[in-house]
């Protein structure tokens, strides 16, 4: 059984081996430090690993070292950045942990007296910059530049700026991609982008040079309550931009690609949601189910959705809004315990996380206490398949190298042993 074979049983909800996906996409990867340390551990060639993704420090897990892993899952992915500067013309750089990593031409830096570093959107040092990555840190924030609101005046054209048709740049690039994929033994997971409604990491436009309308995230939540008629305006136009360049991606694509990740909208908190069940009903799900609806009309792909935290109480909802997937199945927050989420939803959804919680266990529990979690959720959730291994979001920098093996054995032995 080839890996994308793996992937297709899992995403078909049949038994199998479970499936491991690292590194795919900017939901399933691991900070650029723990990259470098994985590939000391294991013994291939070490040279700077590229920041893949810079906004939260993502390194670039190359193919040795996927299927050292074990991965059955390669990315492809798009052209541009968080911060909207195109991955090309890399170049050495030294982070202020002290690692040398590469990143791309646009990535220019300005680093005050403190140490702190400061990125620009677009590489144009000439703005106000757009992301902030302490001399302590390890990842970017963004810089939220909002410009005073008048409610009088407030257009929502300028909340759609980002909002575009491909260009030939993109179709180019598109068409590179699903030529170095196309004939993969692996699953294939894309995303074109734009698809994701209302997500809260994209509201500040930390790759817009000026931009205008609402970016301050506390004022957007304000708007999903106060302003619902200018949010559902965006989502409309969003959407019809969406569907039209899903024409020109699928056509490009083919049946290349098996997952496509539509949404990074986070809809919960540690303890709670961000939205009650209604109001995902009324703003959020007539735009998602015509995203889903098209692709599931003219594509093979499952369609997968990303959101952290409690959001039980919305899982019905994204399935009736038409989504296969849900990632990163965040079982230490409320009401997530992987038995009841496998028993409720399991026949109706794929799990694609929860594999191991990246904010306790792996980072700061023993290889020993990791092996038994990651033994433990793969008993609770593989029965039946309809479950793809990654841990909870991306592995944060400082996690322990003999942790994330002991998760990489603990997931071999148990596929090893038939289970």
């Amino acid at each position: 059984m080839t890996s994308r074979e793996k992937v297709r049983r899992a995403l078909a909800h049949q038994p199998g081996p479970v499936p491991v996906d690292f590194g795919s996409t900017g939901l399933t990867g691991m900070h650029v430090s723990c990259v470098a340390a994985l590939r000391e551990h294991y013994g291939l060639p070490e040279h700077p690993v590229r920041v893949c993704e810079p906004y939260q420090m993502l390194g670039e897990v190359e193919d040795d070292l996927a299927k050292t892993l074990g991965s059955d899952c390669v990315g492809a992915n798009g052209r541009g950045t968080m911060f909207g500067f195109p991955n090309e013309g890399w170049h050495e750089w030294r982070a202020p942990w002290g690692q040398v990593v590469l990143v791309p031409e646009g990535f220019r830096t300005r680093v005050d007296a403190s140490g702190d570093i400061y990125l620009f959107p677009e590489g144009d040092t000439s703005v106000a910059p757009s992301g902030h990555l302490p001399a302590s840190g390890y990842f970017f924030d963004a810089i939220v530049r909002q410009e005073p609101i008048d409610e009088d005046k407030l257009d929502p054209a300028d909340n759609c700026e980002e909002f575009k048709p491909l260009s030939p740049a993109d179709i180019d690039h598109w068409r590179r991609e699903f030529t170095r994929v196309r004939g993969e033994k692996r699953a294939v997971v894309s995303g074109m982008g734009g698809t994701g409604f209302g997500d809260i990491a994209l509201v500040p436009a930390a790759f817009l040079r000026h931009p205008k309308g609402i970016r301050d995230v506390g004022e957007w939540y304000i708007s999903l309550v106060e302003r619902r008629d200018y949010v559902h305006k965006i989502f409309a136009y969003q959407c019809e931009v969406a569907l039209k360049n899903l024409e020109t991606y699928a056509a490009l694509a083919g049946d290349t690609i098996d997952v496509v990740v539509i949404c990074g909208t986070d809809f919960g908190t540690q303890n709670s949601q961000f939205c009650s069940p209604a109001t995902f009903d009324e703003l959020f799900a007539p735009y998602y189910r015509r995203i889903n609806d098209w692709i599931h009309a003219h594509t093979p792909w499952k369609t997968f959705k990303h959101s952290c935290g409690a959001v039980r109480p919305l899982i019905d909802h994204f399935i009736d809004a038409g989504f296969d997937v849900l990632n990163p199945v965040q079982c230490s927050a409320t009401g997530m315990d992987p038995v009841k989420l496998k028993a409720d939803f399991g026949e109706r959804i794929v799990f694609w996380g929860g594999g191991v919680d990246t904010q306790h266990t792996l980072p700061f529990g023993s290889p020993k206490e990791v092996r038994v979690e990651v033994t433990e959720r793969l008993r609770a959730f593989s029965p039946r398949g309809g479950f793809v291994f990654n841990t909870i979001h991306n592995i944060q920098a400082r996690t322990p190298v003999a942790n994330i093996v002991a998760m990489v054995d603990a997931i071999e032995d148990f596929n090893r042993a038939g289970n």
